[in-house]
């Protein structure tokens, strides 16, 4: 069921590699047939079956980037870890490229469940999973449907519906969204004409001097040393312009309040994004009968992309006591 891949041997990540984990390159599968690529990593030294997480994110990054760096932080916390790209990207399979679907990525973190339930050194009851912005979202319309999910963290959350639907800070009206519609469907009939998909671009190359802060705080990660990756949608030509169309009217968190299983929510103070994590939180926990074992983490100064890779910001201790807490 999986197709053979060409994956980057190489250490080709925007963070240096760790001297404590085991680090190799895996494929799984989801049931659409899509290959996924990951990074899989491993504390060297352990006994016994160990508690797993599968980490993906940002929206329009690759496994690289943030992702990876959690997923390998975890490890040396003695977690087994996984840090996947979504279909349709980075070294995943899936045709045509450069396109999101809440189905099929809450479907990818399901299949990241499926691959660590059958490794040898994993306990298939403690398993959990990690989303990063946009990823966060999705992570927890994963933990809403999967039961296996024993425990899950969001980091520097977007509902991807929402922003999609809305636009930032819910500034979208009914009829901006009409116009909005109107154009990504001309759009579909130019690709269609052409054989090809119109790319969107990624974070704006050169930074207006007038950008707002929070287009800054992206470019600050995607288009400089510090979080740059060839093979990020972020860092070079973006999702196909319709590439993103099927979040404007599916919501992805419809049943948060009925995910049983324990939640952490994580998000900077000074995020533009901090929005989406507060309402997602309170969504979750209204008139739900299981609040007790939610938690929202509210990080003093920090911005969206702190959470990205700032190494001194990002509560690693917290995550891991989480985790360690939940899962066993």
């Amino acid at each position: 069921m999986e197709e053979k891949l060409n994956l980057t041997e190489e250490w080709d990540k925007t963070f240096p590699k760790s001297e404590r984990v085991n680090h190799r390159k895996v494929i799984l599968h989801n049931r659409y047939g899509i290959t996924l690529a990951a990074d899989l990593y491993e504390p060297k030294e352990h006994e016994g079956k160990l508690s797993a997480i599968a980490v993906c994110g940002p929206f329009g990054a690759v496994k690289e980037q943030a992702s990876g760096l959690y997923a390998q932080t975890l490890a040396e916390k003695g977690f087994f870890s996984i840090a996947f790209d979504p279909s349709f990207t980075g070294e995943s399979s899936g045709i045509p490229r450069y396109v999101a679907s809440p189905d099929i990525n809450t479907e990818d973190f399901q299949a990241a469940v499926d691959f660590l339930s059958v490794q040898e050194n994993v306990d298939p009851e403690r398993i959990g999973i990690l989303g990063i912005c946009g990823w966060g979202g999705l992570a927890l319309n994963t933990a809403a449907i999967d039961t296996r999910i024993k425990a899950t963290v969001t980091s520097t959350m977007y509902d991807m519906s929402r922003v999609n639907a809305n636009g930032y800070f819910d500034l979208v009206n009914e009829d901006a969204r009409y116009e909005m519609k109107k154009s990504l469907n001309t759009q579909r009939i130019e690709d269609y004409k052409l054989g090809e998909y119109k790319r969107a671009g990624g974070v704006v190359d050169p930074l207006p001097e007038d950008a707002p802060f929070y287009v800054k705080d992206y470019y600050d990660y995607y288009k400089t040393k510090r979080g740059y990756h060839k093979r990020s949608l972020n860092s070079n030509d973006g999702w196909n312009v319709t590439g993103t169309m099927s979040f404007i009217n599916q919501p992805i968190l419809q049943y948060s309040n009925e995910i049983r299983s324990a939640v952490l929510m994580i998000h900077g103070e000074k995020a533009h994004s901090c929005y989406f994590s507060k309402d997602a939180y309170k969504n979750m926990i209204e008139n739900s009968s299981y609040k007790n074992n939610k938690e929202l983490m509210i990080i003093p100064d920090a911005v969206h992309t702190d959470l990205y890779d700032r190494v001194d910001i990002i509560p690693f201790d917290k995550i891991e006591e989480f985790f360690k807490a939940n899962l066993k």
